[in-house]
């Protein structure tokens, strides 16, 4: 499902325009993009899903093609967890 398939369901779903479910998701996105840059609290959607930042360690890797070690710095990812209805979800449940 691309985006313009899950607005026009949102839509659908929720029974508002199109350009509303868009804006709403476009604002969802934009608010978890902050919440989650700042760092220092998680974004929680009950039982659907957690986004959360995380630090990763500086570390050494090896260049695929020479074998050569590189120094890979440190640096911050995005972990995001699956909440309990989404997992049952995907189990068919």
């Amino acid at each position: 499902m691309n985006r313009s398939e899950l607005v026009a369901a949102l839509s659908e779903r929720a029974e508002v325009t199109r350009k509303d479910a868009d804006a709403v998701l476009a604002a969802l996105a934009e608010v978890t993009g902050e919440i989650v840059a700042k760092g220092d609290e998680k974004v929680t959607i009950p039982g659907f899903l957690t986004f959360e930042r995380t630090h990763r360690a500086a570390r050494t890797a090896r260049n695929p093609q020479t074998g050569e070690p590189i120094e890979i710095p440190a640096g911050y990812s995005v972990k995001v967890s699956a909440g309990s209805k989404l997992k049952e979800a995907a189990k068919g449940k």
